[in-house]
């Protein structure tokens, strides 16, 4: 959990880099894409804080009573809806960053597509394993999306 919560704040550092090499013309975009990864990260950081230092010590102490909603291996617990949330905003946060790479260059023009799949496949996967599975969906999105992402 501690390497989640430093590849979260690299994924901040990132779209803050992206936001200041965005042109002018370019700069609402790329505001938008910051905020929703700030909030993306918020999410994320919370979760995997939770299950670093709440999940073990409550364990440790026998302190069981609700510890199954939140831990990371419940299926239909707190921690895989979070992780699903954080990583559908994330790809929200490609999605508004993907025009700030508009120009014609082929490197510009593969991460701007990259950024757009990215966000695509995020709703689409979610929607293909809703009608699949339903709210049964247990870790399946969230391993999905992850990946994606």
């Amino acid at each position: 959990m501690p390497l989640a919560i430093l590849l979260t704040l690299s994924y901040v550092t990132l779209m803050v880099s992206i936001h200041f090499y965005a042109p002018g013309q370019k700069k609402v975009f790329s505001q938008v894409g910051l905020s929703f990864a700030l909030i993306a990260a918020a999410i994320l950081i919370v979760d995997y804080f939770v299950q670093f230092s709440v999940i073990p010590m409550s364990l440790k102490n026998s302190e069981t009573e609700g510890v199954a909603m939140l831990i990371q291996y419940n299926p239909h617990g707190l921690f895989l809806a979070l992780e699903e949330a954080g990583y559908l905003v994330m790809s929200l946060s490609f999605l508004f960053m993907a025009p700030v790479f508009a120009s014609r260059n082929r490197l510009e023009s593969a991460v701007r597509w990259i950024f757009i799949l990215a966000f695509i496949l995020s709703i689409v996967s979610l929607g293909v394993i809703s009608i699949m599975y339903g709210l049964e969906r247990q870790d399946r999105f969230e391993v999905i999306v992850l990946s994606i992402d």
